[in-house]
């Protein structure tokens, strides 16, 4: 199966030019090229095509994954008139009975929430079973340690939050064609200086080796 995904504007990644109407071609979930969406089209005529708005980018990561899924509870939706709506950290948690089971599906609902940031990799290591089966499950890419702790509030979701550019972001150094998985996002941005400060949530799609694993209704 190919699959075309088009946006406004393709950022590629540090040291290359943006490409207006830029395009990335998937091949069973591998990235099998990339450039302007016309030439794309032209040379797979056959190849499904997915049309987004905005800025598309090398996926993010978020280095402080271990600690948004280990040392942090996501409520429940159902659960916000007694927690609220953001992850509990610190002394917040003292109120919250932590079993297994609770800290699994507080994972599960930590990665979607960065998956609809437009990560595609965190930073581990993993300590907790039920999280570490919620990671491996979603099929988020784990990396090695996450850094040390930086003053200030605890880590943002956002994996811009705190970065000078957006490519201090990307997963991976570029969008290229060397049998790399087809792991980007698209953001609602004109371009990358507007996404830097506007943030990742405002991400339409994320895809995780050419599957679509986020999608903004």
């Amino acid at each position: 199966m190919l699959t075309i995904h088009a946006a406004d504007l393709l950022l590629p990644g540090p040291g290359r030019r943006p490409v207006v109407g830029g395009a990335v071609l998937v091949r069973d979930g591998i990235l099998a090229a990339v450039g302007p969406y016309d030439e794309l089209t032209a040379q797979h005529p056959a190849a499904r095509v997915r049309r987004w708005p905005g800025l598309l980018t090398p996926g993010l990561v978020q280095p402080h994954g271990s600690h948004l899924l280990e040392r942090a509870y996501h409520p429940d939706p159902r659960e916000a008139d007694e927690f609220g709506t953001e992850p509990l950290t610190g002394t917040a948690l003292n109120g919250v009975e932590m079993s297994d089971t609770r800290w699994g599906a507080s994972a599960r609902r930590g990665v979607q929430r960065m998956l609809a940031h437009g990560t595609v990799a965190i930073g581990g290591p993993l300590t907790r079973p039920a999280v570490t089966d919620a990671v491996q499950r979603s099929g988020i890419r784990l990396l090695g340690h996450a850094p040390a702790a930086e003053p200030g509030p605890p880590a943002s979701l956002d994996p811009l939050a705190r970065r000078r550019t957006v490519a201090e972001a990307f997963a991976a150094p570029a969008l290229d064609t060397a049998n790399r998985p087809a792991d980007f996002a698209v953001f609602d941005a004109p371009d990358d200086a507007i996404l830097l400060g506007v943030g990742a949530s405002c991400c339409v799609v994320t895809v995780l080796g050419g599957r679509m694993v986020h999608r903004r209704r």
